[in-house]
C-alpha cells in the first residue's frame, strides 16, 4: 500500500480507531485532520459497552483489560413509589456491561495512534471534492488563528466526522438525519457530590422509568482513579423551546438558558423518585447538555475513495449502545476489509456490505426502543408482577429489546 496517501477526517474515538485499522491493514501516508484545538479528553460523559461486544473489540486490539472501566452486573428499572427514595424497583436483570469515561477512551485509542500518523488539530474540513485524479479535502484553521486555507489530495478518504458529516455530504448528499421527537438530557459529575452514594451499588445500572420517557445511570471511571456519575434522560421537548430541530443540532454544555435549567428541575421533580431527581439536580450548568434524538443510515456509505465512519455513516438512538461502540466496530470492518482484498475499491465494496446491514440494524432497534421507552410507555406505577411481564414479552417478541443482547 505504499504510496496511497489517506485522509482521515475526525480525530474524535471513531477517528483515532479508523487511523488505526488503516494503519493495521498496511497503509503508511495518513492524516487525521481535527477541527477541536483543544485536548478531547476533556469530555468526560460515558459509554456502555457490552460484554459481547468488548470480547470482539479485545480480539480485534481496539480495547483490553487495562483500559479503565467500571464492571455492572446488574440492571435494576425503578418507578417512583411515594416518598420512598429511590422509588420501586419493578424488574431486575442480568446487565453485563463495561462502563468507560469517553475521554478517558479516547486518550487510549489516540496514545495507540502510531506517531507515524499526521496528527492535525485545530483543522476545520470545508469540504471533500472527489475525481478521476483523487479526493481533494480542503480545509481552514480555526477562525483568528491565522491559519490559512489550503487542500491536499489523498487517495482514499475516510469520513469520521459525525452525525453532521462533510464527507458524508460527497457521499450520499441526499441524506440528512432524521428528528426523533424527543431529547436526551445529559450529565456527568464527580460521585464526591453524592451525599449518600451507598445506596445505589457500584455495579447497577439504574432505569428510571415514568410517563413519557425514562432516565439511565451508571458510574464511569474518571481521571484520578474514582467515579464519576453518568446518567441521560429521555423524554419529549418542554413546550416553546425556542430551537429548530429539524436539522441536526444540539445544545453544548454552559449553553442552556435559565428556563431550561428550571424545566429540567421541575421535570425530575415530579416524575423521578427523591433520590434520582437530587442525583440529576447535582449537575452543573457548565455539565449539562441537550442532544435532540436524530437516526439514519447512509447508504451507499462508500465510492471509490471515500469511506464512512461512525455516526458519519450510521446514526441510531442511544438506546442501542451504539455511538462510540459502532464507529470501533466499524473500523474493525474497515481494517478486515482492506486487508483481505486486492485493491482499494474492493476492499471498500467489502466493506460497505458488512456496514450497511449492520447500520440498518442499529437503526430499527433504536426505533424500537425509543417506541417503547419513550414514545409509547405503559403505565408503569399500575403495572403488578403478571402485567409488567406480558408487556415485557410482546414488546421483546416485537423486537423492542434486541434479542439476547438486551433481554434478562
Amino acid at each position: 500500500m505504499s504510496g496511497v496517501r489517506v485522509a482521515v477526517v475526525g480525530g474524535s474515538i471513531g477517528g483515532c480507531a479508523a487511523a488505526l485499522a488503516v494503519h493495521r491493514a498496511g497503509y503508511g501516508d495518513i492524516v487525521v485532520h481535527e477541527r477541536a484545538a483543544g485536548d478531547l479528553a476533556e469530555r468526560g460523559v460515558g459509554i456502555a459497552v457490552h460484554s459481547e461486544r468488548y470480547t470482539e473489540l479485545e480480539s480485534a486490539g481496539y480495547l483490553d483489560a487495562a483500559m479503565p472501566c467500571v464492571r455492572i452486573s446488574e440492571r435494576r428499572w425503578y418507578v417512583r413509589d411515594g416518598a420512598d427514595p429511590l422509588g420501586r424497583v419493578i424488574r431486575g436483570e442480568t446487565f453485563p456491561f463495561r462502563a468507560y469515561n469517553w475521554g478517558s477512551l479516547w486518550r487510549e485509542l489516540r496514545g495507540r495512534v502510531p506517531d507515524s500518523v499526521e496528527f492535525r488539530s485545530g483543522t476545520t474540513v470545508e469540504s471533500v471534492v472527489e475525481s478521476a485524479a483523487g479526493a481533494e479535502v480542503r480545509t481552514a484553521g480555526p477562525a483568528g488563528a491565522g491559519v490559512p486555507s489550503g487542500s491536499d489530495r489523498y487517495d482514499l478518504v475516510i469520513g469520521a466526522d459525525g452525525y453532521r458529516s462533510v464527507v458524508r455530504n460527497t457521499v450520499c448528499p441526499d441524506v440528512r438525519p432524521a428528528y426523533a421527537g424527543y431529547l436526551a438530557w445529559r450529565g456527568a459529575y464527580p460521585e464526591s457530590r453524592l451525599a449518600d452514594p451507598a445506596r445505589w451499588e457500584k455495579t447497577v445500572t439504574a432505569y428510571v422509568a415514568f410517563d413519557g420517557g425514562h432516565a439511565v445511570i451508571y458510574r464511569i471511571p474518571d481521571a484520578q482513579g474514582g467515579h464519576r456519575v453518568n446518567w441521560v434522560l429521555y423524554t419529549a421537548p418542554p413546550p416553546g423551546l425556542d430551537i429548530s430541530l429539524d436539522m441536526p443540532t444540539s445544545l453544548p454544555p454552559g449553553t442552556l438558558s435559565d428556563a431550561l435549567h428550571r424545566h429540567l428541575t421541575e421535570l425530575a421533580g415530579d416524575r423521578l423518585p427523591p433520590f434520582w431527581a437530587a442525583l440529576v439536580g447535582l449537575t452543573g450548568p457548565d455539565e449539562l447538555f441537550v442532544q435532540p434524538m436524530y437516526d439514519f443510515t447512509a447508504s451507499p456509505g462508500v465510492t471509490s475513495r471515500l469511506a464512512l465512519v461512525g455516526d458519519a455513516a450510521t446514526v441510531a438512538r442511544p438506546h442501542t449502545g451504539a455511538g462510540a461502540v459502532k464507529a470501533l466496530q466499524d473500523a474493525t470492518l474497515l481494517e478486515s476489509a482492506l486487508t483481505a482484498a486486492p485493491d482499494l475499491r474492493e476492499g471498500l465494496r467489502a466493506y460497505e456490505s458488512s456496514r450497511a446491514a449492520m447500520g440498518r440494524t442499529m437503526v430499527e432497534l433504536g426505533r424500537r426502543l425509543g417506541h417503547a421507552l419513550v414514545e409509547a410507555t405503559p403505565d408503569w406505577q399500575s403495572l403488578d408482577g403478571p402485567a409488567l411481564d406480558a408487556w415485557w414479552q410482546r414488546a421483546d417478541a416485537a423486537g423492542a429489546f434486541g434479542g439476547k443482547k438486551l433481554r434478562k
